[in-house]
């Protein structure tokens, strides 16, 4: 079994992507798949869609993991999991997908057409994992997204094809497993079901070998199993309480009462139900019925929502806790370190087994009831959270939750009886939708709420309110900065019109005896959206003091969220006033919050300030650079749904930037602003960015180069074409001229004579 945890970040090419994004730590051996993981790659190399296909248990996901990442440096703009195994709702495949790219829709585009503009002129790599339940969806999508560019590959799982044209498949095979006759010193090292089986074993039982003693016992074992992983896996546990000889013997008696099955089933199917039907059978009653109750789950949980969902009808806490404890030693559960905090999940096929059991107990409702019931209150503890120092806790929790809130809310909006609940949890998580961008399927969830009989309530006006403000404030101040050059010299014509004065700030916001975080925070927001409508109607004088005193306000309490927002605009007000100075100044206070820099949206919005600023300072080429990575950000996560289009080139802090350094030298600049990853755009912003070494004479920037960009460099250098260059490195023509188009860009140059001329002299 293993573990799950994020890959790691990378940079590539200068942006602000992952090479590898989702995929879990290979913290167990990857064994055997040597012939399948060149045969997957040869696929990919000729199809654009490759489906694994397989009987559950077989390890589709860890083959596809595993050639996934063994391809990555195939694909600049990186590969993606995309894991499907937790949805229930055919409708939220494009927001899954959006969610593992990074792609934020704050709009009211379908997500799919954000999808589509997003993967645009891209190269990479997606997988679909797990699509079998979810067949429509999982095809419309995938066609969509194939016609999104040719740079497109997808690699899905599934136990049946998607049915597109061009697909290729590629069954899994089980692992080899040995005859009497082929057994040896060395058959443990050739055939990887013994292999996997040693493997998983010593991690129960340390210095357990399969040895001429004992290869007899495992070979036997393993043809039982017909070579399933998960299967294999599951009976490796049981060494270290039965020992090899034993575990057969048991495993043959099991076996025998099961040969009247299902004939209808397919013979792989029943060796994992019955591999399945044995772990359950040596489980403990309590572990039983925590097994069973633990599958209501769809994501990773903690001890605290194992014993909110698993407690009650005989078994206290303790009693769940070890059931857990047990479950994980039995390999039914897998364990993780989540920020130091330990969560535990189901893999997909005991999870389903584990939904059988429940219904057979007839406790399918009530677990789901407490389910539902313990994410409900985790929703209204962090909306009561939100405004304060736990911000950044409560917003990675909500993200890292967020499977099992769809879920609970799928139960509450497809449930007679249970709209109402649903609409006021969607509600209470205003905050998730607005501050993660995700304001779509906030919506999502609170229209299905209202279409299955909830009724309007407090909480629904909330959190409409909070969606609202967000799409005002970021499209006024879009249409500030895109406006006519500050300071504005003739008001617009509703400057007159009234507007309503701020609610009162309850009382002792600063001191130790502080009103509900909740309500402070709505003051707040509403200080910053008058401010906002305040600037936009030529009152920009008048909105300082409000976005003053909500950005102290913030500070005391130890919120970053809506304090960004209140320094941005109060940044954009001094803009308006043509204050370039402050301007700056308040946006580089908003760079410095961790938020800022951890939220790509709240980071392109606070860039694009600080470039106009500095635009209008007479600071052309910072303008540029920064306007460049700010282009480049709003393209890696779905672009700018506050300022259309092609509205940048029209607005005055590019005209004068434009002006001052002429179109070559604003395109020179605007590209190497779009090759500085987020912590060096950062520093530039701040003017911290220490200059890198310097090269010959005219090359405005030299980074260095990755390993493979250097070998590029220097076949640029001899005066090699892209396709020599594809055919000295093995790759593809199309990877060669993205390699080369990167490097171009990641120093600033226009031309290959440049490059050239640049590693000449560093080569000297």
């Amino acid at each position: 079994m293993r573990d799950h945890s994020r890959g790691r970040d990378r940079i590539v090419g200068g942006s602000l992507s992952r090479r590898t994004s989702g995929f879990p730590a290979e913290l167990t051996s990857f064994v055997g798949r040597r012939d399948e993981s060149a045969d997957v790659r040869r696929l990919l190399a000729e199809a654009r869609l490759v489906t694994l296909t397989g009987p559950g248990g077989v390890g589709k996901t860890r083959l596809a993991s595993h050639v996934a990442q063994q391809t990555a440096r195939t694909f600049p703009d990186g590969v993606w999991l995309v894991p499907l195994a937790a949805l229930a709702d055919e409708a939220f495949v494009p927001h899954a997908v959006a969610d593992a790219l990074g792609v934020r829709n704050e709009t009211g585009r379908p997500p799919l057409d954000v999808l589509v503009d997003h993967l645009r002129g891209r190269t990479l790599l997606l997988v679909l994992d797990n699509c079998e339940h979810l067949p429509g969806s999982c095809a419309r999508v995938a066609r969509t997204l194939l016609a999104a560019g040719d740079g497109v590959r997808i690699l899905a799982t599934s136990r049946h094809r998607l049915g597109l044209a061009g697909e290729r498949l590629y069954e899994v095979p089980p692992l080899p497993t040995p005859e009497p006759a082929e057994l040896g010193a060395s058959a443990a090292e050739h055939f990887p079901a013994l292999r996997l089986f040693a493997d998983r074993a010593a991690a129960v039982l340390p210095g357990f070998t399969v040895d001429e003693g004992n290869q007899h016992a495992v070979a036997r074992l393993c043809r039982r199993l017909d070579g399933l992983p998960l299967a294999i896996e599951l009976a490796a546990v049981r060494v270290r309480a039965l020992g090899v000889d034993r575990l057969v013997e048991r495993l043959d008696d099991r076996y025998q009462l099961l040969t009247g099955g299902d004939p209808a089933s397919a013979p792989r199917h029943r060796t994992l139900r019955a591999a399945v039907d044995w772990s359950h059978d040596l489980c403990t009653p309590q572990e039983q019925v925590v097994w069973a109750r633990l599958s209501v789950f769809v994501g990773g949980f903690d001890l605290a929502a194992a014993e909110a969902v698993c407690a009650g009808e005989g078994l206290d806490a303790t009693a769940v806790r070890d059931a857990v404890d047990g479950l994980v030693d039995k390999s039914v559960l897998t364990r993780e370190e989540r920020g130091g905090l330990a969560r535990y999940r189901l893999l997909v096929s005991l999870r389903h087994y584990g939904l059988e059991k429940l219904a057979d107990i007839g406790e399918a409702a009530v677990a789901r009831r407490r389910h539902r019931d313990h994410f409900a209150g985790l929703a209204a503890a962090c909306e009561e959270a939100w405004f304060g120092p736990d911000q950044a806790a409560v917003t990675d929790r909500l993200r890292l939750d967020r499977d099992d809130f769809r879920a609970a809310l799928d139960f509450c909006v497809t449930t007679p009886g249970e709209a109402q609940q649903g609409l006021r949890t969607a509600a209470t998580l205003w905050f998730h939708w607005v501050a993660g961008g995700a304001w779509g399927e906030g919506r999502h969830w609170l229209d299905r709420a209202l279409r299955a009989g909830a009724r309007p309530e407090a909480a629904l006006t909330r959190a409409m309110w909070a969606g609202a403000l967000m799409s005002l404030v970021h499209t006024r101040s879009a249409a500030v900065l895109a406006g006519a050059d500050p300071p504005h010299g003739v008001p617009p014509a509703d400057a007159e019109l009234p507007v309503p004065a701020p609610p009162p700030m309850p009382p002792d916001v600063y001191g130790t005896d502080r009103p509900a975080t909740t309500t402070v925070g709505f003051a707040v927001l509403t200080r910053v959206e008058l401010a906002c409508t305040l600037v936009s109607r030529g009152r920009a004088r008048e909105a300082t003091a409000l976005c003053t005193e909500a950005a102290a306000v913030c500070e005391a309490h130890g919120e970053q969220w809506a304090r960004a927002w209140a320094l941005r605009t109060l940044g954009l007000a001094h803009w308006s006033l043509g204050e370039y100075d402050r301007a700056a100044e308040h946006a580089r206070a908003c760079l410095r919050l961790p938020y800022t820099g951890h939220r790509r949206q709240s980071l392109a919005r606070t860039l694009d300030l600080l470039s106009a600023a500095e635009a209008l300072a007479g600071h052309a080429e910072r303008a540029a650079v920064l306007r460049g990575a700010v282009d480049r950000i709003w393209h890696d996560i779905g672009g700018d749904p506050a300022r259309p289009q092609g509205a940048a080139r029209s607005c005055p802090a590019e005209r004068h930037a434009r002006r001052a350094l002429g179109d070559q030298g604003y395109e020179r600049a605007h590209r190497r602003g779009g090759a500085l990853s987020r912590d060096d755009v950062i520093a530039y912003a701040l003017g911290t960015l220490r200059r890198r070494a310097a090269g010959p004479a005219g090359a405005p920037d030299t980074r260095p180069l990755t390993r493979r960009e250097a070998e590029v460099a220097a076949l640029v250098a001899q005066g090699l074409t892209n396709r020599r260059i594809a055919e000295t490195l093995v790759i593809s023509q199309r990877t060669a001229e993205g390699h080369v188009e990167r490097i171009l860009v990641k120093l600033g140059f226009s031309r290959r004579s440049q490059l050239a001329a640049w590693f000449t002299a560093r080569s000297g």
